[in-house]
């Protein structure tokens, strides 16, 4: 039986504490393959934009 851990503190709204998920990714800047992920709080509704480096090896699927 593994061992059930919390998720990492990024993955918390600092506000109040709520569980964040991803809403959207959108292209950010080209030349140095950055992208913009948009994540918002499933209890406050309040939105979180972070740059991240494009991930070659994800899916291309759309996000709902």
């Amino acid at each position: 039986m593994r061992t059930l851990v919390e998720p990492a503190p990024a993955s918390h709204c600092p506000h109040c504490g709520g569980k964040l998920q991803l809403k959207l990714i959108k292209p950010h800047n080209h030349a140095l393959d950055l992208e913009h992920e948009v994540l918002v709080c499933v209890n406050c509704g309040h939105e979180w934009l972070c740059t991240v480096p494009h991930d070659h090896y994800a899916p291309l699927t759309k996000i709902a």
